[in-house]
């Protein structure tokens, strides 16, 4: 398995800290309002790749946070005139929702800034004491001159970070590019701290929240191409001069989406949310949208394109449904090699080993669609063909989080089914009719 590292710029073999297993710590949302599309790509991304590792035979680790301390959390509380706690609860309630529409694996955890505070005040010491942090009135910063590697991801020297002014300036710090570890203020959640009451900066909680679950280097963290500098980039300084890595041996960033051509964020006010389409779409068809673009390209999403991911989920669903109903009427039986249905499980395979390609491991369910309408009007074909393709058609939709809804057939309906074939069979067209459409009032396919 091949798999792009950020931090390297180029396609490396997959090895992971442990044999079989796979540690994975993917930035999540920060809880002040409901998820858009563009939140969403990791989200539905990242899923499939902790799938697709466990279809491999992985023991895999999934972890992504939840950030529920922040400025736009405390402005959003102050509008509603409620508590930043009953903000951030509130979204983590929704999004955990939106997790579930999207039929997200749930994660082996979740983790919140605000549970994590006494190991991020030990951190921030550490830090200091080892002298790449200061504290100045209270507030803590970084020095990113003690991180040797610095801009190492972003592929950026210090000195251009610096007069490329994407730096905030403090005339407190000692570097423009320094940034917060701990912030003095009494204004909205606060703790006490060696430094006195504050609380923590963005960038230094997932360091903390990886640490503490993985206790060590883990293999893979993530998150959208918007968190390479500064968040990920301050990420890895911190963990370096603490611990002497740089968290992960791999980092994947997946594009941005963008809508009609212009970055979709909430402050510009351009953003689709995604419980809103989830009404107007099935969450099938809105994974196939997101996963029939490689996940480093940019998405530029248009209605046509959702239109489009809805037709090629018609088709599978379709085809997979038809299969189903064709081998559980045949009953329980072997499996039989197949080379045509071994074939598209290689390509599958092979997609999804190069970097996660999506898009092509699409292309291998869409062509295992049509094998299998192939094979269902083949009278030839033995069900121990069917079977087998059916067994690994249902691989490859599980790895894409997708569930076609079809259900076994209970006793009564199997019989509804075989008298109509019996008619059909006997030329009793009248009857077949009639039963053919008491067959599709109850939604079942043939």
């Amino acid at each position: 398995m091949r798999v792009y590292n950020s931090l390297t710029k180029q396609l490396e073999e997959f090895r992971p800290v442990k044999e079989k297993e796979v540690s994975m710590y993917v930035c999540g949302p920060t809880v002040y309002d409901r998820m858009h599309i563009g939140n969403s790509r990791p989200v539905v991304f990242f899923d499939t790749v902790a799938r697709f590792f466990r279809y491999l035979g992985y023991q895999v680790t999934f972890i992504s946070n939840f950030t529920d301390i922040d400025d736009k959390i405390i402005a959003r509380a102050k509008s509603l005139g409620v508590s930043e706690t009953e903000v951030s609860e509130r979204y983590i309630k929704e999004i955990r929702e939106t997790y579930r529409k999207l039929n997200c694996l749930p994660h082996a955890h979740n983790p919140k800034v605000t549970e994590t505070i006494p190991e991020i005040i030990d951190f921030i010491k550490l830090l200091v004491n080892k002298g790449c942090a200061y504290e100045v009135d209270g507030d803590v910063y970084f020095d990113v001159t003690s991180a040797d590697s610095y801009g190492v991801l972003s592929s950026q020297t210090l000195e251009n970070l610096i007069s490329g002014a994407r730096v905030e300036e403090n005339e407190k710090k000692r570097n423009p590019a320094d940034f917060a570890l701990w912030k003095k203020t009494e204004e909205g959640l606060n703790w006490d701290s060696p430094w006195g009451r504050g609380r923590p900066g963005w960038h230094t909680e997932c360091v903390v929240m990886v640490n503490s679950f993985f206790k060590g280097k883990i293999d893979i963290h993530g998150g959208g191409t918007d968190l390479k500098f500064p968040h990920h980039e301050n990420e890895i300084a911190q963990s370096f001069c603490a611990y002497g890595h740089m968290i992960a041996n791999y980092w994947l960033h997946n594009g941005r989406i963008d809508l009609s051509g212009e970055k979709m964020s909430k402050s510009l006010g351009n953003v689709v949310w995604v419980d809103d389409l989830l009404e107007k779409t099935s969450y099938q068809a809105y994974r196939v949208l997101m996963l029939n673009v490689p996940y480093r390209q940019p998405l530029n999403y248009k209605d046509e394109l959702l239109t489009q991911a809805e037709a090629d989920y018609e088709k599978i669903r379709r085809a997979y449904n038809t299969l189903y109903r064709r081998v559980e009427e045949a009953g329980e039986g072997a499996f039989a090699e197949d080379v045509e249905t071994e074939k598209l499980k290689e390509d599958f395979i092979a997609a999804m080993a190069d970097d996660f390609n999506t898009a092509n491991a699409l292309t291998a369910i869409l062509q295992a669609s049509k094998l299998a309408n192939k094979y269902t009007r083949d009278a030839g074909i033995s069900p121990e063909r069917m079977r087998t393709l059916l067994k690994v058609f249902g691989e490859f939709l599980w790895v894409f989080g997708i569930e076609t809804g079809v259900q076994p057939l209970t006793e009564e309906e199997k019989d509804l089914i075989a008298r109509y074939r019996q008619a059909r069979k006997a030329k009793d067209f009248g009857l077949s009719d009639a039963l053919r459409e008491e067959i599709l009032k109850r939604g079942l396919e043939l």
